[in-house]
């Protein structure tokens, strides 16, 4: 089960009965919608275009589940569609009436091969949740083990199939009559889309998923994947743990079973960060109904499960990289290197006048650092960057529009919860101790380069604001772990190159710059405490020295 345009166009060509009448639908759906939005789409009324957002929901809501998940990627999209259509999509619900129970159980008996009262000890009559893709059923196994059977709508890969190939189709023949602003062309937007609907509806792919989540989070006693039950399990079938709890969507209910709505919030947002700049594998869809609030707390942080593994996607690791790089930027206020970042992601092209980007960067980004990282708000950075988007050349490859669903899907649950929070107020202090702590080779060549200058100097001022930004969680975290970090590193093999950079700085024209060393330990001083600093001196000398001492 995978998405080949060209097998699927051949697929199509030869069930003519399909194509024709599934196409007569579709212009005569888009055929409306579109002269109301050459009608009114130019309009500057709010109310005109709530409207027209409301038709192009109700449209896309109409023509099934395939147009369902088109509008849920358009709402990812703001290089494609008006910023005062984002919020309207962003609502868009894929709850349709469930499918007979006679349907799923039949489909569960000739997938697994078994009747279902065979199967299961209990299976109710009704589900629990019924989405554009399948629905799912809380049931009980022989052995008493409560677990989620997710049952695929019947015939869902022939409709998805047939609709992947007439939108591709729609794409070529009018995509370049539409005004859109594209990294890629829209059919390969299509066929990235389609790509990513095909792994959604192969349950076996998204069994997978599951189990590698689980054991990237396998040292993490904050977040819980549920056990895939292999046994009762199929291409259109998925069974795994019933994980108990509510979900991450009313505060006041999370408070009623004893549980901290921004404990919760904190795991999530740390645990998308480790997803998406650790691992590089995360979960795409952070909605409030995929995540499962669970009892027991660690720190300053709630015990989060997640389900529903279909929307998984990866991040490169060079993508990676320059993503920490683009936040480091952001951290040192450098507008000039963030746009070199967004080049390198393709948010840019590279020929791009610099002289207009950079201004526009700091336009949009310099007001909401000025004062607290707490402060900024990630909705309202992407709701200015959408308008700049019609304005300036910037663009989302494909290969981003997951990303920025799951960031723009975190923090909605997160304004859910504490409308006061503020994910970047976690997500600064998260990369900034990361690279402090330098714990790999490519965060330690990125330290080297944030800490010097080209000339060897250090720039006292860029670990300044490190410090300040690692310190600045408001989560009452001990920022003393860094500096025992940091001394550990400066004193081991690792840290040979940071060893040399700083001797380097120190001593300069055989003289050693006793201005730059008063400066480094009035940095430290005030960061950490004179006391403290001298005691990790002390400890991290003792240790490199005696390898036997703990």
């Amino acid at each position: 089960m995978r998405y080949d345009h060209g097998r699927d166009l051949l697929w199509l060509l030869l069930r003519p009965w399909r194509l024709i009448s599934r196409l007569l639908v579709l212009l005569m759906h888009f055929t409306g919608l579109a002269a109301r939005l050459v009608t009114q789409g130019s309009s500057t009324d709010s109310g005109v275009q709530s409207r027209l957002a409301q038709t192009v929901l109700k449209t896309l809501t109409q023509l099934g589940p395939c147009f369902i998940k088109v509008g849920q990627a358009l709402s990812t999209r703001p290089d494609l569609v008006p910023g005062a259509w984002l919020d309207e999509l962003t609502k868009l619900q894929d709850q349709l009436p469930a499918f007979p129970l006679d349907a799923a159980r039949e489909m569960v008996e000739t997938d697994l091969g078994q009747p279902v009262d065979k199967l299961f000890r209990t299976f109710p009559r009704e589900p629990i949740a019924a989405a554009s893709l399948g629905q799912v059923y809380k049931a009980r196994l022989n052995n008493g083990l409560w677990v989620a059977v997710k049952v695929q709508r019947p015939g869902l890969e022939v409709v998805i199939r047939r609709d992947l190939v007439l939108l591709r189709l729609l794409a070529m023949v009018f995509g370049p009559a539409l005004p859109l602003n594209l990294g890629d062309g829209l059919p390969a937007i299509v066929d990235e889309f389609g790509s990513k609907l095909f792994e959604e509806i192969d349950y076996d792919a998204e069994a997978r998923h599951a189990r590698r989540f689980a054991q990237q989070f396998r040292d993490n006693p904050t977040v819980t994947a549920p056990a895939v039950v292999g046994s009762h399990s199929s291409q259109r079938i998925l069974t795994t743990v019933w994980l108990e709890g509510p979900k991450l969507r009313d505060p006041k209910e999370l408070r009623r079973h004893g549980l901290d709505p921004t404990a919760l919030i904190r795991t999530g947002v740390t645990a998308g960060l480790e997803q998406l700049l650790e691992h590089g594998f995360f979960h795409a869809d952070p909605h409030p109904g995929n995540l499962i609030a669970l009892p027991g707390r660690i720190g300053d942080k709630g015990h989060l499960g997640y389900v529903d593994f279909g929307m998984m996607d990866e991040i490169s690791q060079e993508d990676r990289l320059i993503i920490t790089d683009s936040i480091i930027h952001l951290i040192n206020k450098d507008y000039e290197s963030l746009a070199d970042d967004f080049i390198c992601l393709g948010f840019l092209r590279p020929d791009v006048d610099r002289r207009r980007i950079v201004p526009a960067l700091r336009e949009v980004l310099a007001m909401k650092l000025a004062d607290a990282v707490s402060d900024f708000n990630f909705k309202q950075v992407t709701d200015r960057f959408s308008e700049l988007m019609y304005d300036y050349p910037f663009r989302v490859p494909a290969r981003f529009a997951l990303i920025i669903r799951a960031l723009v899907s975190q923090e909605g649950v997160a304004l859910r919860l504490d409308p006061g929070f503020r994910i970047v107020g976690v997500a600064y202090p998260y990369v900034a101790r990361r690279l402090l702590a330098a714990d790999t080779a490519e965060l330690r060549d990125k330290l080297l380069d944030v800490l010097f200058d080209q000339e060897g100097r250090l720039r006292l001022e860029r670990l300044d604001s490190l410090l300040r930004v690692a310190r600045d969680t408001g989560d009452g975290q001990d920022v003393l772990p860094l500096a025992s970090s940091g001394l550990r590193l400066l004193f081991t093999a690792d840290g040979q190159m940071l060893r040399q950079r700083l001797l380097q700085t120190l001593v300069r024209d055989d003289r050693l710059q006793t201005q730059d060393l008063a400066g480094l330990l009035s940095l430290l001083q005030r960061h950490f405490g004179a006391a403290d600093v001298a005691r990790g001196l002390a400890q991290s000398l003792w240790k490199r020295l005696n390898p036997l001492a703990v």
